[in-house]
């Protein structure tokens, strides 16, 4: 019988502030979610164990705090991750504009930035009536960019998981190509 291999994933979420990063996490690690709203400070790290083919990963994935005073605090929490989501609210355009200081901020921290840096865009609250963005702007922004986007509800749980997973998929195939952690977690 041929053991499984094991890999420790380092993800980060990112985004504005109020866009549901903290429960988008938590539907996927807990499938819970919170009507309370509580304003991350800092970043708060949550693990989840999943099987990938003949892999079983540890993903450990940073939850960061995104008011504006924070982001040079939270920016050094993306160092040595292993790929990232990136999070906006459908109903705020505000947090969709604000995506590519968000992206910028986290490859200026990617070390080495040889491979692909693994990324996903969010599209969450769907679920709510008041959409402000609509899902061929989103779709339009990932394409020049070759991001995958998932319209995703924390509240809902829809699309969640396979968000994460298919992050969690890629940061996988980029750790064995010789990127990221996976050298540090084998060699």
């Amino acid at each position: 019988m041929n053991p499984r291999k094991k890999v420790d994933l380092k993800l980060i979420i990112v985004g504005a502030i109020g866009v549901g990063k903290t429960s988008l996490l938590h539907q996927y690690v807990h499938k819970t979610f919170y009507e309370e709203y509580q304003t991350t400070l800092g970043a708060s790290i949550l693990s989840k164990i999943i099987i990938l083919g003949d892999t079983t990963l540890k993903l450990q994935i940073w939850d960061t705090g995104g008011q504006e005073r924070f982001r040079s605090m939270v920016s050094t929490f993306y160092k040595g991750s292993d790929g990232c989501i990136l999070a906006f609210d459908v109903t705020d355009l505000e947090s969709f504009e604000a995506l590519d200081i968000w992206r910028g901020d986290v490859l200026a921290k990617i070390v080495p930035m040889e491979q692909s840096y693994p990324m996903v865009l969010l599209g969450n609250k769907i679920d709510l009536a008041d959409r402000k963005v609509p899902q061929e702007v989103a779709q339009g922004w990932c394409r020049e960019k070759d991001i995958p986007y998932f319209e995703v509800s924390a509240k809902n749980g829809i699309n969640v998981v396979q968000a994460f997973e298919m992050l969690a998929s890629r940061a996988l195939t980029r750790a064995r190509s010789g990127g990221g952690n996976y050298l540090r977690n084998h060699g």
